[in-house]
């Protein structure tokens, strides 16, 4: 210790000159930064993922602000990983510190607080017990072709294993995505000229239930496999919909027809589940089952033609890989070439700013004329 204090006192030591590269220094300023927040982004997903398990939010909604100590005691947790736990859900915007103690952060009392109308949390948990094992395996997903998420030689989907109390929290956050989405979409596109929507593997009536209370003179009928359309019932039901909006029992991926008596046909979020020849084939069961003058609305996350993005799209359809046997997020142009080829025309794209997609795609059958 003593030389080394003494080499300090003499001032600092110059560092050998040598003809090699700088190694301190980047081209361009660039810096390992970016690559950082890549490489740690599943921590920021971790940290929800614990406290929504947790039921963080859920406390401090009913309790109000409380300062760490305290709420450690409530959730069962040592001071130690709480302090660090509340570090990092206010780093990340989920709470607000004020005078030493948390409360939840407007997004976190809207989205993440259980019983409340818009709760996400059933969409956290289903991605952190069922995607993110998946996901952790992307390499063999991307080497072998195939799902990660179930095993297709041993079951028809990975909805088959799937916890049945997860699927239940799924299927309320799809409800919720669905409706702001639902809610975009209405304000994109005008449905006066139409009076009865189909929407094809609806699920439970998000885009049904937003559009028919948009719009007083729409109807709507879901199509969907039975275990569905009867949780479709069930919500539609206890919002006071039940006059307005009904159910079809079926598979759009058989030989049947699509139900008929429909001027508007809703694909949300249904394409990219599947080849481009089952897509194919829809919009052209789509075509048959609309009359002169209907359109086929499609809500997707839609990639760029040229495939630079936009990234929720390209992170999508690398999900679609983890997830499904043969699904894909598509292209503007691929869409556009699809619909032609079914036998519509008049096709617009409708830009629209929500997590479950980025367009509409909207066609018409010719013979007549598609509302603006």
């Amino acid at each position: 210790m003593h030389q080394t204090m003494e080499k300090a006192a003499k001032g600092p030591v110059q560092a050998p000159v040598t003809d090699g590269p700088d190694t301190t220094a980047a081209p361009g300023g660039l810096t390992p930064v970016p690559l950082m927040e890549l490489t740690t982004g599943f921590w920021r997903f971790k940290v929800l993922a614990a406290a929504v398990d947790l039921g963080l939010f859920s406390v401090l909604s009913r309790s109000g602000a409380l300062d760490a100590p305290t709420l450690g005691r409530e959730l069962g947790l040592h001071p130690r990983p709480a302090r660090m736990l509340l570090a990092c859900c206010t780093a990340l915007g989920l709470l607000i510190r004020e005078d030493g103690r948390h409360r939840n952060a407007p997004i976190a009392e809207e989205f993440l607080v259980e019983g409340r109308p818009h709760y996400f949390g059933g969409f956290v948990r289903y991605s952190d017990r069922h995607g993110y094992a998946g996901w952790g395996r992307l390499q063999e997903a991307v080497r072998d072709n195939r799902p990660t998420t179930w095993d297709p030689d041993l079951q028809e989907s990975a909805f088959v294993t799937a916890d049945p109390e997860i699927l239940d929290g799924f299927w309320e956050a799809m409800f919720t995505l669905s409706s702001f989405t639902a809610q975009a979409l209405s304000g994109a596109y005008d449905f006066t000229a139409h009076r009865r929507l189909l929407d094809v593997g609806g699920g439970t009536g998000a885009f049904p239930v937003g559009l028919c209370r948009r719009h007083p003179h729409l109807g709507a009928t879901v199509l969907d496999l039975p275990h569905i359309t009867e949780m479709t019932r069930a919500k539609v039901a206890a919002l006071g919909l039940a006059d307005r909006i009904g159910t079809h029992d079926g598979d759009f991926l058989s030989a049947e027809p699509l139900p008929p008596g429909h001027d508007v046909i809703l694909l949300s979020m249904i394409l990219h589940d599947w080849d481009e020849a089952t897509g194919r084939r829809l919009l052209e069961k789509c075509h048959a089952a609309l009359p002169d003058g209907g359109a086929v609305i499609i809500c997707e996350l839609v990639l760029d033609d040229d495939e630079t993005g936009p990234a929720p799209a390209a992170l999508m359809g690398l999900n679609m890989l983890v997830e499904t046997r043969s699904g894909h997020n598509y292209t503007y142009g691929e869409y556009r070439r699809w619909l032609t080829e079914a036998g519509f025309t008049d096709i617009s794209v409708a830009p629209l700013d929500a997590a479950g997609a980025n367009a509409a795609l909207i066609a018409c059958k010719i013979g007549g004329h598609r509302p603006l």
